[in-house]
């Protein structure tokens, strides 16, 4: 991998309503991304399904199976706590594209902001509450998802992945170096104000256990 190269990494656990494999789907797209001989992308992909999800473990069976066409893209296997830490220091946007709304939280997001990694994600989970579009994140356009079926969100959100990608973060990275740092910077200190772990412990204290104590 190329540090000089926009690094795009997707990691955490593998299902199948995290679509890990959705810029892969539309792979003429998805090659001429990563073979821009101006601005090149590249992809890293980590994570672990459960023993018994077959569908998931298909899933990341095909990625492995995909990247080994590519010189600039990998699947990384042992995905721990450690792997985590240096994938995100590493990354330079944190993919997120999880089916809205199934998301719980998106944790990992949180962490990869305070090491500099830019969320790129659909809008769910923890996203809602922080993300800014073009100032601390980038954010995949919403649809009516009540209205549409599985297939259609997904055909949705997959062209919407591929037009924010190509049309703003790619351009930015490449040729606003000045505005690309601003982003990583604004992610990386609205994170800790909102997100930090004090957060968490202050509001169990005064929302849980003071009310219940009362």
């Amino acid at each position: 991998m190329d540090p000089s190269i926009l690094t795009i990494v997707w990691a955490r656990r593998f299902a199948s309503y995290k679509r890990p494999d959705l810029l892969t789907r539309d792979l003429k797209r998805f090659e001429k991304l990563i073979n821009n001989p101006t601005k090149p992308v590249q992809f890293i992909w980590a994570g672990k399904p459960y023993p018994m999800d077959y569908g998931a473990i298909s899933v990341f069976n095909q990625l492995v199976h995909l990247s080994k066409k590519y010189p600039n893209v990998a699947v990384c296997v042992g995905y721990e706590l450690a792997l985590s830490k240096r994938l995100k220091q590493a990354s330079d946007i944190w993919l997120n594209n999880p089916r809205v709304p199934r998301e719980a939280s998106g944790t990992s997001g949180m962490t990869a902001a305070m090491n500099g990694a830019v969320n790129f994600s659909t809008f769910d989970g923890w996203i809602c509450e922080f993300a800014k579009h073009g100032e601390n994140s980038f954010i995949v356009p919403s649809a009516d998802y009540k209205k549409m079926n599985i297939p259609e969100q997904d055909d949705f959100d997959l062209n919407n992945l591929f037009q924010v990608l190509e049309e703003e973060i790619v351009p930015i990275y490449y040729d606003d170096p000045s505005a690309w740092r601003n982003i990583v910077q604004n992610g990386m200190r609205e994170v800790v104000e909102n997100f930090e772990s004090d957060r968490m412990a202050k509001e169990y204290y005064e929302l849980m256990y003071q009310d219940k104590k009362l």
